[in-house]
């Protein structure tokens, strides 16, 4: 299975348990990021991110190139409380 399916099952898994006032929140912030046009400024599927450097969990600088010569990257954001 890929990580792309993994993540679809797992959205519909969270998706089936979370209250449907949630998802309507939920729903109502993501439209309202899309209007910004945050969309057609971000990196597509595919595309190669730029390199980057920041400080990891003990306050040292950690550079994207440093960590791929040791293997992939799992990048996240967490926007803050929906």
């Amino acid at each position: 299975m890929s990580l792309k399916e993994k993540l679809e099952n797992i959205s519909k898994e969270s998706g089936s348990k979370m209250p449907d006032d949630v998802k309507a929140k939920m729903k109502k912030q993501i439209e309202e990021l899309k209007s910004t046009g945050i969309v057609a400024n971000s990196l597509g599927e595919g595309a190669k991110m730029p390199e980057f450097e920041l400080p990891n969990t003990n306050g040292e600088m950690v550079s994207s190139a440093g960590l791929l010569k040791k293997g992939n990257i799992v990048l996240t954001f967490f926007r803050g409380s929906w």
